[in-house]
C-alpha cells in the first residue's frame, strides 16, 4: 500500500512540473493570413542602419517568406493606434510583431496608457484573427518598469512574450549606432531572438 501511494506521489509531481513547461496559450494559432508585419517605431524601422540591415529585413530571410516593415521612427503608441488599420490590419495580416513604449518614455506617456494603447491594439489584431507577439525592449535598467507589465499583458491577452531583445546590444558599442539604437549587426541578433520566440508557431 505504503509502494502504491509513494508511486502515486510521484506521478502527481510529474504532471506538475510538466505544467510548467508548457507554452502559454496563443490566441490564433494557425491563423490564416498571409504576411508577418513589424508595427513598431525607430527599433523595428531600422535607426542606424544601413538599407535593407533593419531587423524585418534580416527576419524574412530567417523564415524564407515577405515581412513588411511597418515601422515608424519617433512613433508613440497612440500614433500606433492611428495608422493600425492602414498599416496592420488591411494587409492581410497572419502574425504581428508589436513593438513599442521607447518614445512613449520619452514624451512622459504613462506607462498604464502604454499598455492600455497596447491592449487596445493587440485586441484589433487578434479581432482580425491574426496572431501577436509583444516585444519587450527593455534591457539591465532600460526600460525595466515596463517588462513585468508587458509580460503580464501578452499572458492576459494570449501573445507571445519576446523579452529582453536588446540585452547585451546597447551595453555593446560594436552592436550599437548611438546610446540606445542598435546597428546592422545588432539588428541581426534582434531579427534571431524574435525569430526563436515565434518560429514555432509559424512553421
Amino acid at each position: 500500500m505504503k509502494k502504491y501511494s509513494l508511486i502515486l506521489i510521484v506521478i502527481a509531481a510529474l504532471l506538475l512540473s510538466s505544467r510548467g513547461c508548457l507554452k502559454p496559450e496563443v490566441a490564433n494559432t494557425g491563423a490564416k493570413g498571409t504576411n508577418i508585419i513589424c508595427f513598431g517605431d525607430s527599433i523595428t524601422f531600422g535607426y542606424g542602419a544601413g538599407p535593407k540591415e533593419d531587423y524585418p529585413t534580416e527576419l524574412a530571410r530567417l523564415v524564407k517568406s515577405p515581412v513588411i516593415n511597418a515601422g515608424v521612427d519617433g512613433d508613440t503608441t497612440f500614433q500606433a493606434l492611428e495608422r493600425l488599420e492602414k498599416d496592420v490590419l488591411d494587409k492581410d495580416p497572419k502574425l504581428v510583431i508589436v513593438e513599442f513604449c521607447g518614445n512613449d518614455f520619452l514624451k512622459k506617456v504613462p506607462k498604464d496608457d502604454t499598455v492600455k494603447n497596447l491592449g487596445k491594439i493587440i485586441d484589433r489584431i487578434q479581432e482580425k484573427g491574426a496572431m501577436v507577439a509583444l516585444v519587450d525592449i527593455s534591457a539591465g535598467i532600460f526600460f525595466h518598469e515596463y517588462r513585468s507589465a508587458f509580460k503580464k499583458l501578452a499572458l492576459k491577452k494570449k501573445a507571445i512574450f519576446i523579452p529582453v531583445i536588446l540585452n547585451k546590444i546597447i551595453t555593446n558599442p560594436a552592436m550599437k549606432s548611438d546610446f540606445f539604437h542598435p546597428n546592422g549587426r545588432g539588428y541581426q541578433v534582434v531579427a534571431c531572438r524574435i525569430y526563436q520566440s515565434i518560429s514555432a508557431y509559424i512553421e
